[in-house]
């Protein structure tokens, strides 16, 4: 068997192509390759693909399947795919994994395309597909005996990897064994009837027995971040009318040394998908005197289970109206987390952010799909993150107000700040743009709906 395989791959080396039953005799599709993690050892595999019709018909990319072959790392904890970038756009693109027995490879990434992705032409090529796969664990992969691995940074035709049309290989040598047994994906479909949660706000005090019912914690008691001793009070958690309209409010306190600071939380069960909420931010406080460094946030969070962890995650819209952090004025961060330790700090971290004054009230969203986190602010995209900053797992929905260590200004008189909240949306497994997420709220609130929960 290994004899055949060699002299097989010897001939297509030869002749770079592979024969094509005749079902499809006039498509000719090439599979070039290359990689921009070219290690022996990686904490993602980066297989870029493109391919070349020489043929003479046009194939729809839909009708086309790439296979990249490797062996499972012990222990296998499973796979995740993530496109990075591709000239016919990553929402276009899938990935599946499968597995195979009996042959140099047990595991195959398959990639495929939409309806979106268009047509391949003859003469024409797929352009940039740059993909990648990491274990759920980010573990190590090894790639020196993964059967389609090159380590080469530039494209060129290779026939370790497959391209099949339908049922039928059209580019390639497989690795031998048995044919595929289970291809499980790790993405799901956009469903627009999927699980969704709204909520409104319409609460009467922190103490509503329906927040804690509904998955909500109006937190308590002590822990960072903010000034140290400070308490978390969740009488300062309201739910006033404001216009008209039932929101929740955060109203955090300080006199210069002693503070009380406030957050709600959802459980944690959110991941990939749209996540929504109308926030009002505010420049000062409602009484006393300005320039405390607060921190008025929308974020989601994977708690860390040790420093370092690689499953943490944390998604963060952060407005700091008197500056803090090295800034000396209005910022906003859009923060995207792999990971940290605290002592000593050190953060692994992407953010963007914007120098100017959000006072008032702005539509917020971000979208967690396809290994991309893209962060929205008043329908205008502020932020691209992804790669390895891309979440792993579940997360809690979180808003909180709180005050930066060494950041309250050295009056002793009493002041607080404000935040409110109109409400929170999140769509799962669906990639909604601001205006479509307006009118799913719209919706719910013309139909007199104020909360739902079937995520």
């Amino acid at each position: 068997m290994r004899a055949l395989l060699a002299a097989s791959c010897a001939a297509l080396a030869v002749a770079a192509l592979a024969v094509a039953p005749n079902a499809f005799a006039a498509d000719a599709i090439t599979a070039q390759y290359r990689t921009s993690a070219s290690g022996a050892t990686t904490d993602q595999a980066e297989p870029w693909f493109k391919l070349v019709n020489s043929g003479t018909t046009s194939v729809p990319l839909s009708d086309v399947k790439i296979r990249y072959y490797f062996k499972s790392d012990t222990p296998d904890v499973g796979y995740r795919f993530a496109c990075s970038w591709a000239v016919r756009g990553c929402g276009n693109v899938t990935g599946q994994f499968g597995t195979l027995t009996g042959g140099p490879a047990d595991r195959y990434l398959q990639v495929g395309f939409t309806s979106g992705a268009g047509a391949l032409n003859p003469g024409a090529d797929s352009g940039d597909l740059q993909l990648r796969f990491y274990r759920t664990n980010w573990g190590p992969i090894t790639q020196t005996d993964d059967y389609s691995f090159r380590g080469e940074s530039t494209y060129s035709a290779w026939n370790r990897v497959t391209v099949h049309r339908g049922g039928t290989l059209l580019w390639g040598t497989p690795p031998g064994g048995s044919p595929p047994t289970t291809t499980t994906t790790t993405t799901t479909a956009p469903n627009p009837n999927g699980p969704k949660l709204f909520d409104d706000f319409a609460y009467n005090n922190s103490s509503d027995s329906r927040i804690s019912q509904r998955g909500w914690t109006v937190r308590s008691g002590g822990g960072g971040p903010g000034v140290p001793g400070a308490e978390w009070d969740a009488s300062r958690v309201t739910f006033p009318t404001v216009d008209g309209q039932k929101v929740m409010r955060l109203d955090s306190w300080n006199n210069g040394s002693a503070a009380k600071q406030t957050e709600m939380f959802h459980q944690r069960k959110f991941f990939e998908g749209t996540y929504a909420s109308r926030v009002k931010f505010s420049d000062a406080p409602v009484f006393g005197p300005d320039g405390d460094h607060v921190v008025q946030t929308f974020f989601t969070i994977t708690p860390l289970d040790a420093p370092m962890a690689p499953n943490y995650g944390e998604i963060d819209f952060e407005y700091l109206p008197n500056g803090g952090w090295g800034e000396p004025a209005n910022v906003m961060y859009e923060t995207t987390w792999e990971t940290y330790q605290n002592e000593p700090w050190v953060a692994d971290n992407i953010h963007n952010e914007q120098r100017q004054s959000y006072n008032g009230w702005h539509d917020l969203v971000f979208q967690v799909a396809n290994g991309r986190v893209k962060y929205y602010i008043d329908g205008n995209l502020v932020a691209d993150h992804g790669d390895k900053y891309y979440p792993e797992t579940p997360m809690s929905i979180n808003f909180n107000l709180w005050f930066i260590s060494g950041g309250l200004q050295g009056s002793s008189a009493e002041r607080a700040y404000q935040q409110e909240v109109d409400y929170v949306y999140f769509a799962k497994d669906q990639v909604l743009s601001p205006a479509q997420v307006k009118t799913a709220v719209q919706d719910y609130r013309t139909a007199g709906v104020t909360h739902t929960d079937n995520v």
